[in-house]
């Protein structure tokens, strides 16, 4: 890539990035160009967010979806000195994986079918600037590789094409995933793993800070009634109370679709609980001891049935110790004790229970497994 093109490239990128920047962002915790949140765990992200704005280290964001990754991701960008240069952002989810490496690195013409021309990739059209790599717990084995070299060479290829290319970037990757279980499963290269995970910063779910419901609520209603020809709507006690009863499992993003809603539907008046339409959080029934107890009789009652009613071969075949299928099934005070065929023993035996030695001679010698001392 020659001078010329990547300064063309770069200023291109440079505007697309900058009329975009606030776009998501003041969908997911920031209003106006300033990120919102005043509680004890959004206050500590963005402490660490600043203090490594300032440095090219590599970070890691780590929150569940809709918590903000990319609205701190910005704000790391616009606070380091690489401010003036292009933020560039790439979702590693929303792609198939080849067309994935074609974007994230480019392809030389010819490369693949239909590559009638070589195209530079994100990481070209990022020079100087910011990468950000959101959901990247699902970057292809492949893609990993070429990641890493990269975070550790600075350089890469494109697809087809054999000339290193300088990579003069800074790495901000997010994920929602368990990168460390990932690594364990071997989903994830654990090289790239501790080159990713440097400086990591994890974003509280919006259950977990509740307090910013309110801000967020304010200044939401402000952004979208500007864009609703009814005047901004309000939000009555009730709705704000329903707002922060809620556990948002989709996080601030959630939060904002329901405003949006709730805005529309109130024309400008009050926003109240049925404008919301939130649904309940369905909470699985807790078994009760009892419960658990005539559950576990009945499996008890069916492997002794599948057994033959021999404990011993019950046992076995459960999985369970002998002494712990005794005590599950609690025969002497359970209606299994009824079903229990009791055996009686044979005429023979009980001709030699007055003698014991002469128990020995009227049993016959096969069905002997273990020695008996007299």
């Amino acid at each position: 890539m020659t001078r010329h093109t990547s300064e063309v490239l770069e200023a291109a990128d440079a505007r697309r990035a900058h009329a975009g920047v606030f776009g998501l962002a003041r969908g997911q915790g920031s209003h106006g160009g300033q990120v919102i949140g005043e509680s004890a765990a959004w206050t500590e992200a963005i402490t660490q967010a600043r203090q490594v704005a300032v440095t090219d280290t590599t970070v890691c964001l780590l929150g569940e979806s809709g918590t903000g990754k990319e609205v701190l991701a910005r704000l790391i960008h616009r606070l380091s000195p690489r401010r003036d240069r292009p933020f560039v952002a790439i979702n590693c989810a929303a792609l198939p994986d080849q067309l994935l490496e074609s974007e994230l690195f480019g392809y030389e013409r010819g490369a693949f079918t239909g590559a009638q021309m070589a195209k530079p990739g994100q990481i070209e059209l990022a020079w100087g600037g910011v990468l950000f790599l959101d959901e990247v717990g699902d970057l292809s084995p492949s893609a990993q590789a070429k990641l890493l070299r990269v975070l550790q060479e600075r350089e890469f290829r494109r697809l087809g094409g054999t000339r290193l290319t300088r990579a003069n970037v800074r790495v901000i990757a997010a994920t929602n995933h368990d990168l460390g279980r990932a690594v364990e499963t071997g989903a994830f290269r654990e090289d790239l793993f501790y080159r990713l995970q440097v400086f990591d910063i994890h974003l509280p779910p919006l259950r977990e800070r509740k307090e910013d419901i309110a801000l967020f609520s304010e200044a939401f209603l402000e952004e979208i009634g500007a864009s609703l020809p009814a005047p901004p709507a309000g939000l009555s006690t009730e709705a704000a109370a329903a707002l922060s009863a809620h556990d948002w499992p989709g996080n601030v993003r959630e939060l904002r679709n329901v405003l949006e809603r709730a805005a529309i539907l109130c024309e400008g008046g009050l926003i109240t609980p049925r404008h919301l339409g939130l649904r309940p959080r369905l909470v699985p029934p807790v078994a009760s001891t009892a419960d658990l107890s005539a559950l576990e009789r009945g499996a008890v009652e069916q492997a002794l049935r599948d057994a033959g009613w021999n404990k011993a071969e019950a046992a076995r075949k459960s999985g369970s110790g002998a002494p712990q299928m005794a005590t599950s099934t609690s025969v002497k005070d359970s209606p299994l004790k009824a079903k229990l065929p009791v055996k009686k023993p044979s005429s023979r035996f009980r001709m030699c229970r007055k003698s014991q030695p002469a128990l020995i001679r009227c049993l016959p010698v096969t069905r002997l497994t273990l020695p008996i001392k007299l």
